[in-house]
């Protein structure tokens, strides 16, 4: 791929400033940093230790105590077109990505999907802008960004990894897969090892990453993409990593959600005026249900802390590798969740696959409740428990709340922090990852791959707040999934439900002031509407601006605003 002189040379230059800034501070010559992030799977907004919850995460605490927390951080509410975003540094529309590829599936005989779900040549990835400034590039665990028709053996491999600017390739290549018993790839083919007893992808794809880094030349920098399993569905992990969680559940996620509320408020993730929205109307109260309900759906939730726990220690053990190398502390880590906590169970759970309704009744379940967690089961929690996940926000996983959007994001450079532990409210977006890791690398996309001129960059680096708390973050973004909208302007945050075949001009917009109203509790439409017509134009003009097609209306079963909604992959 090539790369004009005048490029290669600015991003050295680059490359050199920063240095400087970094060894001005810690007194030491610092080089390119090694890059990796790390991107979990429906992982909520308050699941992790260091943002407040009671799930043990020692490992990712260790990052944000030696790095930052950004606590204003939007995905674009699902798994492949938050990973589009980060892939490209533009937004998921932009790069055809609208959705997850697995939508495609109904849209058989619409051109529009011959389309959708292929990557344009003009989105450079990160790793191929990388790639050319001289990193080695890994992609380990999960891609979810492959045409369904590209996936079959013998099919194209355009838009697997090693097209898209990585030297090399293992996971699996779709939205999810078993734990025990993964579909596997490797670079561009399917591969069927034996895998011992005690297999779990989360330790497979952790030992493939201390692999490469271990077999890494001195000197010469790395990318690496490690995309866990978790927390999607199935949940599964071994017994005695959720048995420590049984008992702690039996409360209820009614009083888990108020136990990290309060717990958000004192360790400064929230602001302390902040309100917790009550459940959503259609989600049960734990007092509501029946002995043998409280008893499974507990067991749930305690293989979901346990998943996530899990993968902690698999973080750690990655991290253990960078300490005995000495390279920890001139690694960029970046770590974010795709989305909000995954509300797709409805609220009953999944107990025996996937995307399915649950037809054992909760006796039913309990005589079997110790195969939970294991290879014996494809399970989900009920819905409720994903309210819990997004504490204190409202709804979850596919919705425009900032319970579907926002996600724990940890940035751990050593080198370039300069108040270790902080918190950071400035507002980030996906799409301003790519350009922030390249900055720190110290190239950037390139204006034209080849003959082929590339389109512009929508996000914007934020690593000049790594080193300077009052430094700006992002001021305007708009979001779309399922013919919902968001605008955010600032403090202001307008949303609207879509109701399915009607027309757009019908929706109704909602207002918030996020400063004010970090959970989006109350509803100022009605008291601004200059400011809501103003940010319903902003909408269209982003839209515009972005994508610049007319937004159709989205594929009927993903697109109805109630308790179905959710159920939709």
């Amino acid at each position: 791929m090539h790369i004009s002189r005048r490029h290669f040379v600015g991003g050295l230059m680059a490359a050199s400033a920063l240095s400087q800034v970094a060894a001005a501070k810690t007194g030491k010559p610092v080089h390119r940093p090694n890059i990796i992030t790390i991107v979990l799977d429906d992982v909520g907004y308050s699941d992790l230790g260091c943002f407040g919850s009671e799930i043990r995460t020692p490992a990712m605490d260790s990052i944000a105590r030696s790095g930052l927390r950004y606590v204003r951080f939007d995905t674009k509410a699902v798994c492949a077109a938050t990973r589009a975003a980060l892939m490209t540094g533009r937004n998921s529309h932009s790069v055809n990505m609208p959705d997850v590829p697995d939508v495609a599936g109904v849209m058989r005989g619409d051109p529009e999907a011959e389309r959708l779900y292929r990557m344009p040549q003009n989105a450079q990835t990160v790793a191929q802008a990388l790639h050319d400034g001289g990193y080695a590039t890994w992609a380990i665990g999960k891609w979810h960004l492959i045409p369904m028709g590209d996936l079959p053996p013998g099919a194209s491999r355009e838009h697997w990894p090693l097209q898209r600017g990585f030297d090399y390739f293992y996971g699996f290549p779709r939205g999810w897969t078993d734990q025990y018993k993964p579909e596997l790839v490797e670079n561009d083919g399917y591969i069927h090892p034996d895998l011992p007893q005690d297999y779990h992808l989360s330790a497979d794809l952790a030992n493939r990453a201390i692999s490469l880094i271990e077999h890494q030349p001195q000197g010469k920098p790395f990318y690496l993409n490690l995309a866990f399993g978790t927390a999607h569905a199935p949940l599964q992990v071994p017994r005695e990593w959720s048995r420590p969680y049984d008992a702690l559940y039996t409360q209820g996620w009614d009083a888990i959600r108020k136990a990290r509320y309060e717990r958000m408020k004192k360790m400064g993730i929230i602001p302390q005026e902040t309100l917790l929205p009550p459940r959503e109307a259609q989600d049960r109260a734990w007092s509501s249900l029946s002995d043998d309900e409280r008893e499974v759906f507990a067991r749930y939730m305690a293989v979901y802390a346990g998943f996530i726990e899990h993968c902690d220690h698999q973080i750690g053990r990655v991290l253990d590798s960078l300490r005995r190398l000495g390279q920890l502390d001139n690694t960029l880590i970046v770590l974010i969740s795709d989305n909000g906590a995954a509300a797709e169970a409805g609220q009953e759970g999944e107990f025996d696959g996937l995307y399915k309704p649950n037809m054992l009744t909760p006796a039913q379940q309990k005589t079997r409740i110790d195969e939970l967690g294991t290879g014996k089961t494809q399970a989900e929690y009920p819905r409720p428990w994903a309210y819990a996940g997004t504490t204190p926000l409202r709804r979850y996983k596919l919705w425009p709340f900032s319970g579907g959007t926002r996600t724990p994001l940890i940035v751990h450079w050593p080198a370039m922090v300069r108040d270790p532990g902080h918190i950071r409210r400035q507002f980030v977006d996906v799409v301003d990852i790519a350009p922030t890791l390249l900055e720190a690398a110290g190239v950037s996309f390139a204006p034209r791959v080849g003959n082929v001129v590339q389109m512009p960059v929508a996000g914007r680096s934020f690593l000049a707040t790594l080193g300077n708390p009052g430094a700006p973050g992002r001021q305007v973004q708009y979001f779309e999934l399922r013919g919902n909208r968001a605008i955010t302007n600032g403090p202001w945050r307008a949303l609207a439900i879509h109701n399915c075949g009607a027309p757009y001009t019908q929706d109704k917009w909602q207002l918030y002031n996020i400063d004010q109203d970090f959970s989006e509790s109350t509803d100022l439409a009605a008291r601004h509407p200059d400011i809501v017509r103003k940010m319903a134009t902003l909408w269209d003009s982003e839209w515009q601006r972005h994508v610049g097609r007319p937004l159709s209306q989205p594929v009927p079963f993903t697109c109805a605003p109630h308790d179905q909604f959710d159920r939709a992959h």
